[in-house]
C-alpha cells in the first residue's frame, strides 16, 4: 500500500519548490503572511501547484511535527506534460486516446476511472491543477497501482487542453445526459478525448464550449443517472470495441 509523505516546515517547502521536487499540494495556515510565503505561492503558481489555506488544526492532524503553518504532500508520481504527449504518440504512429477528467472529485471514482482507463487501453489521463482530484496515495491504492502504469497530465485550464487537444487533431468528446446523440450513434473513431465531468455538476461551460460534439449512454428505470466511473467505463470500452473491429 502506497503511503503518502509530507514536508513541513517552511525552508523545507521552499527548498523543494526551489529544486523541483514534485509536490501535489501545499496546505498554508489561515491567514499567514510573509516574504517567505509570498515566495511559495508565486513559485507555486509558476509550477502549477494548487496552494490552500486551511485551519491549523488540519495541519496539526496532518503532521505532529513543527510545521510552521505550511505543509506540502509529495506527488508519487511524475506528472506529464500534455503538450509533449501527444507530438510523441503521432511520432510513435499512434492515434491518441485521452480521458480527460473535468472537475472530479472523489478519489474513489479517479482510482476506478484510472484503472478501467488502463485496461482500456487510454493512452493518458488529464486532470486540472484546481479544483480536482489529484495523484495522491490514496488514489493510487483506490486504482489499485493502475496510476501507476498510465500517464497523468496536470494542466492549469481544462478550456486551454481542450483547445490544444483539438488543434491538435484530437476529437473531443463529452460525456452529457442530457445530450440527444447516444453514444453508439457517435463518431469515436480516429484520435479521442473523452471528457468526463465533476460528480455533480457535470462537464464544465468552459469543456462544452471547446467539445466537438457530447453523447449520452441511455438509460432505463426511475434513476437518471450513472456513477460517473461506472459511465466512464461504458465508454472507453466502446472506443476500445471500435478500434480492435478496425484492426
Amino acid at each position: 500500500m502506497i503511503k503518502e509523505q509530507l514536508l513541513y516546515g517552511i525552508h523545507s517547502v521552499q527548498e523543494a519548490l526551489a529544486t523541483g521536487k514534485l509536490l501535489d499540494k501545499i496546505f498554508l495556515k489561515k491567514g499567514i503572511v510573509g516574504d517567505s510565503i509570498q515566495q511559495i505561492r508565486h513559485e507555486a503558481r509558476l509550477q502549477q501547484i494548487p496552494v490552500q489555506e486551511v485551519p491549523l488544526e488540519k495541519l496539526n492532524r496532518l503532521t505532529r511535527k513543527s510545521h510552521q503553518g505550511c505543509v506540502a504532500i509529495v506527488a508519487p508520481i511524475e506528472y506529464t506534460h500534455l503538450e509533449n504527449l501527444i507530438p510523441t504518440l503521432y511520432e510513435e504512429g499512434r492515434e491518441p486516446f485521452i480521458i480527460v477528467l473535468d472537475g472530479l472529485t472523489d478519489t474513489r471514482n479517479f482510482g476506478a476511472i484510472a484503472r478501467s482507463a488502463l485496461c482500456a487501453g487510454a493512452d493518458a489521463i488529464v486532470i486540472p491543477s484546481y479544483g480536482s482530484v489529484s495523484v495522491t496515495a490514496d488514489a493510487i491504492n483506490a486504482s489499485v497501482g493502475s496510476l501507476l502504469h498510465i500517464p497523468v497530465c496536470r494542466v492549469g485550464s481544462i478550456g486551454k487542453a481542450l483547445t490544444f487537444l483539438r488543434e491538435s487533431g484530437i476529437n473531443v468528446v463529452i460525456a452529457d445526459e442530457k445530450s440527444s446523440k447516444l453514444y453508439f450513434e457517435a463518431d469515436l473513431d480516429g484520435p479521442l478525448a473523452l471528457v468526463m465531468g465533476n460528480e455533480y455538476k457535470g462537464v464544465s461551460p468552459e469543456a462544452k464550449r471547446v467539445a466537438s460534439t457530447s453523447v449520452a449512454i441511455p438509460l432505463q428505470g426511475e434513476i437518471g443517472s450513472l456513477n460517473v466511473s461506472v459511465a466512464a467505463g461504458i465508454l472507453l470500452f466502446d472506443v476500445t470495441r471500435r478500434r480492435l473491429q478496425n484492426l
